[in-house]
């Protein structure tokens, strides 16, 4: 359970893959986990899986729904 969390967030997918798991079954603890009030963060890719390319592609695109002015942009 603890490589499904910070610093590591591998994906349960993976992480099912190597216990020799099926996937709902690391998706049931998860949401037992998350009943007994535990925070447990959603599974969303991680920006590690990304290339830089990527990553500044990602800012670029949505660099016009910022609503801070440019001029107070520090880069």
């Amino acid at each position: 359970m603890s490589k499904l969390l910070p610093p590591e967030s591998l994906p349960v997918k993976e992480v099912a893959l190597e216990h020799g798991i099926h996937v709902q079954t690391v998706y049931s603890w998860l949401k037992q986990v998350r009943d007994k009030g535990q925070s447990v963060p959603e599974h969303y890719p991680s920006s590690a899986n990304y290339s830089d390319a990527a990553k500044f592609s990602v800012v670029v695109e949505t660099a016009s729904l910022c609503s801070i002015p440019e001029s107070n942009l520090i880069f």
